[in-house]
């Protein structure tokens, strides 16, 4: 017998009991983006190593460690992309999307990192990412942040989130606040641990992110980002704090909420759960003005966010929330070979009657009884059951599966119409 072929760690296969869920949240996720007007690009998933070594940048554990790079056949340095943002970025310079432009794009798909997988982070995982491009402002900043708070509430998870922004001024007043950070971690670097030693002088903005209680305390007395903004900067998060509290959006200003690429300015956030441990980051965004002009385009202001899908499957299984958008209205049990095509005919005819209808009809055969088992099994709210007496009166009997009713008799014309106003 040949070997069984499994997997790779860390990729993993979503089954069919897993994909409703994932479906349920990108089927709302598409319709809140046409609500906003935002546009569908779809990019690559391998793109040259430069772009990400150039926008990520070279000392990060991303670029270090984590990247799926390879040489291909022309000895060119691929990668599968990491994150989303790099990509979206290229392909609007490349095509002449950003200068003087504005643009409101989404994309979704799968992601690759080189990391130890565990729950809900995999090596291959999937994400949905907002990006505008050409939009200043802060009311671009608050309109991303309502977009994603609605996301939320019509997921029904919003009592489970909660909203941290924080303001990470000019590359200018980071770069004052980074040489006194560097400083302050410098007089204790004994406290440090082994990450936070290693981006003291690469990456320090970083060790306020550490997740190691041992650092809270170290981080907590470091020096505050916000004591370093310039006036511009302190007046755009201020009116970003304005326009959510006009829009109803409780938030908590984290000082410690900060990026580590230097290409970030201004406006981050981020949406936090405790309903899922440690991992409790479901969404972060931020601004990017500094990165069209980093991968070789025209100075542009960009703002972003990005969604682990697979965090946010599990937020809703975690929670409690179980999508049935995916389950039949209706089952058809067939009660003999006479009554296949018959009732096939009828199943298309209620298809086509309304687009929103669910109809799984019984195929394979099976007795009345085995076929009520199936049908009680697949989730749907009725059985409609076309045998030789309801054929031959242009009739069907409807059981519903979800209450102690009596089973009813109702015309094949009527069926439709009868089934349309009682579904759910």
């Amino acid at each position: 017998m040949a070997k069984v072929i499994q997997a790779i760690r860390g990729m993993n296969d979503i089954l069919p009991e897993q994909t409703p869920a994932w479906l349920h949240i990108e089927r709302i996720f598409q319709s809140l983006m046409q609500q906003y007007s935002y546009q569908h690009i779809r990019l690559p998933v391998v793109e040259k190593t430069e772009l990400f070594k150039r926008s990520i940048g070279e000392v990060t554990d991303i670029v270090e460690k984590e990247m799926y790079t390879f040489d291909d056949r022309n000895g060119d340095s691929l990668t599968l992309r990491p994150e989303g943002t790099a990509g979206c970025v290229r392909a609007g310079i490349q095509n002449g999307l950003l200068h003087n432009q504005q643009h409101r794009l989404w994309y979704q798909g799968p992601m690759f990192r080189h990391e130890r997988p565990q729950k809900g982070r995999y090596r291959q995982f999937h994400q949905l990412g907002v990006e505008t491009f050409g939009l200043s402002g802060p009311d671009i900043d608050a309109e991303l942040i309502a977009m994603s708070a609605q996301l939320w509430q019509k997921l029904r998870i919003d009592d489970h989130v909660e909203l941290e922004i924080n303001s990470l001024g000019t590359i200018e007043c980071r770069a004052l606040y980074r040489n006194e950070l560097v400083e302050y971690f410098s007089e204790h670097q004994s406290q440090l641990d082994e990450d936070s030693q290693r981006r003291l002088h690469t990456n320090p903005l970083r060790i306020l992110d550490s997740k190691n209680p041992d650092m809270q305390v170290l981080n907590e007395n470091a020096p505050k980002l916000v004591e370093y903004l310039d006036t511009e900067s302190r007046q755009h998060f201020e009116q970003l704090c304005h326009l959510l509290d006009c829009l109803g959006i409780k938030y908590r200003i984290n000082p410690r909420l900060v990026r580590g690429l230097d290409y970030y300015s201004k406006t981050v956030f981020e949406w936090v759960t405790s309903s899922l441990g440690s991992q409790g980051t479901i969404c972060a965004g931020g601004r990017f003005d500094g990165l069209v002009e980093q991968l070789g385009g025209k100075a542009t202001p960009a703002m972003g966010f990005a969604i682990g899908l697979e965090r946010l499957v599990l937020m809703l299984e975690t929670v409690g929330v179980t999508p049935r958008d995916h389950q039949p209205h209706l089952y058809l049990v067939v009660g003999g070979d006479d009554c296949v095509a018959p009732a096939m005919k009828l199943a298309e005819e209620l298809r086509q009657a309304d687009e929103k209808l669910r109809i799984q009809m019984n195929c394979g055969g099976g007795s009345i009884k085995s076929q009520m088992k199936r049908a009680d099994k697949s989730g749907a709210n009725f059985a409609v059951i076309l045998g030789d007496i309801e054929l031959q009166n242009n009739s069907v009997a409807i059981k519903n599966l979800r209450a102690e009713t009596e089973q009813r008799l109702i015309a094949q014309a009527e069926l439709a119409s009868w089934l349309i106003e009682n579904i759910n």
